[in-house]
């Protein structure tokens, strides 16, 4: 019973792994409405470990270096795959010069800044009610919610287009930077229960859900452009 218990989190931590490679594999495979539900199955899972190590008591320097490495796939990897796929289509020139390289290995600095953002907040001992950048698995959402976007509801050529080119190489550089900015954002979790403490969480929340509830599925990488902006608005009562 007791290895269950000590173990019940990392195991759920394996599942978001698991979840994320699968994912990769069918974004790399075209299916990227599969990539859809794995990515939504690792952030459940995700919440998850750490809500179960949390109730059993079962923290462990092991569980927090499985949950990074997990993430480093789910919410690294993948991001970083999904925008490699988005600059596909434009070869080796960007901003009308030829690069070294096919611009598509580009979208994996995203990858590499997310591994860098996931070794900082491993040492970072501030961040225990507030994130400093954007976490991962909202970096996740925002650029595979605007893949999935373009892909459910524009026309293939969109892709083939010297806008969208510059645009996708602008949104991984900023991604990238968001990552490992020292901008505070606001966390889901409370350091008390009064209500003026918890302001940013109740603006970020209701808004959210109007955002969604207008948008439907274009509001999916709105919200997470929303988070950025009320964490910013409200950076002096985050700490």
């Amino acid at each position: 019973m007791n290895f269950i218990k000590n173990n019940l989190a990392n195991a759920i931590t394996l599942g978001n792994l698991f979840s994320g490679c699968v994912g990769a594999v069918h974004l790399l495979l075209g299916d990227y409405k599969i990539t859809t539900i794995c990515i939504i199955l690792s952030l459940v899972l995700d919440f998850f470990d750490g809500f179960v190590a949390r109730a059993l008591k079962s923290n462990s320097n092991l569980g927090v270096q499985l949950d990074s490495l997990a993430d480093m796939v789910s919410f690294g990897f993948l991001p970083g795959l999904a925008m490699f796929k988005m600059l596909e289509p434009f070869g080796s020139e960007a901003f009308g010069m030829p690069f070294p390289f096919e611009i598509k290995y580009f979208g994996f600095l995203i990858t590499l800044f997310s591994c860098l953002r996931l070794a900082i907040f491993n040492l970072d001992e501030e961040q225990k009610y507030y994130f400093k950048g954007l976490n991962t698995p909202s970096n996740t959402i925002l650029i595979f919610g605007i893949y999935y976007f373009l892909k459910e509801s524009s026309s293939p050529r969109i892709f083939d287009s010297a806008l969208f080119e510059t645009a996708f190489i602008l949104l991984t550089i900023l991604s990238s930077w968001l990552l490992v900015s020292p901008i505070k954002m606001i966390a889901m979790k409370f350091k008390s229960m009064k209500l003026q403490d918890n302001y940013p969480k109740l603006a970020l929340l209701i808004g959210s859900i109007l955002i969604l509830a207008l948008f439907k599925i274009v509001g999916i990488p709105l919200v997470i452009i929303y988070y950025i902006f009320i964490s910013i608005v409200f950076q002096k009562q985050l700490k």
